[in-house]
């Protein structure tokens, strides 16, 4: 029963994000309604002199994404205590009530998963941060109002490629909060593996519901006259 959850977790996973990637092409969801933002912030941007207040949004992004990725290594420094004391753990798990009885060496491979989970959760929040700052490095080169021979058109690709820059260090850190969730799910595990599978099913259920069908994407797009039942153009 834990090698089936364990496969069936993954494959959840793995599933919901090229699920996700992909009905993002067609539908509106909170990731793609936030790309078309971006696009109009930039071109917004070029048409500003003064630009500390766009500077300062990517400040405050990126303060955000290192809470996270601070909190992951702080985590994965528990869980490394963890396997220390794996007899004491394996314990108290016993005593519980509802749980299975789990081996020292079942407790120490949940642990290890979760380990994993965080890993992959430190390197995209990082790689995020790093994606913000190559798009603070195009906020700085933004060629300026009065600048005549950039042309229109110029400006417009400018300002797509530096929302497509915030975009994927968007999903970098949508991918790593993720982590999060489904490490929600592990812990479920400890108990017994019917729990675990129950776990990830209800996570990828709430993060459908927040990027699909949430009250949130239904105010984003009706600022700009959208609707969740209205088709996205590719």
């Amino acid at each position: 029963m834990d090698i089936a959850s364990l496969v069936g977790f993954c494959l959840a996973w793995a599933g919901y994000t090229v699920f996700a990637r992909k009905k993002a092409k067609t539908a509106w969801c909170l990731a793609s309604s936030m790309q078309w933002y971006r696009v109009e912030w930039m071109l917004r941007m070029l048409e500003r002199d003064m630009r500390m207040p766009d500077a300062a949004i990517l400040s405050n992004l990126e303060r955000v994404i290192g809470f996270f990725a601070s909190t992951s290594i702080l985590i994965l420094a528990g869980l490394v205590t963890v396997l220390s004391s794996n007899t004491a753990a394996v314990e108290v798990l016993s005593s519980l009530p509802f749980s299975q009885t789990t081996t020292v060496a079942q407790f120490e491979m949940k642990v290890l998963v979760l380990i994993l989970i965080f890993i992959f959760a430190f390197f995209n929040f990082t790689w995020s941060l790093r994606q913000y700052s190559f798009a603070n490095v195009l906020l700085g080169a933004a060629p300026a109002v009065d600048e005549e021979e950039v042309t229109r058109e110029d400006r417009r690709r400018y300002a797509i490629s530096a929302a497509k820059v915030i975009d994927q260090a968007g999903h970098s850190y949508n991918y790593g909060l993720r982590s999060f969730y489904f490490a929600m799910a592990v812990m479920g595990w400890f108990l017994h593996p019917v729990l675990f599978a129950l776990g990830y099913l209800l996570v990828i259920w709430v993060l459908y519901m927040r990027e699909f069908r949430s009250r949130t994407l239904q105010v984003i797009l009706a600022a700009e006259g959208r609707s969740l039942d209205q088709k996205r153009d590719k």
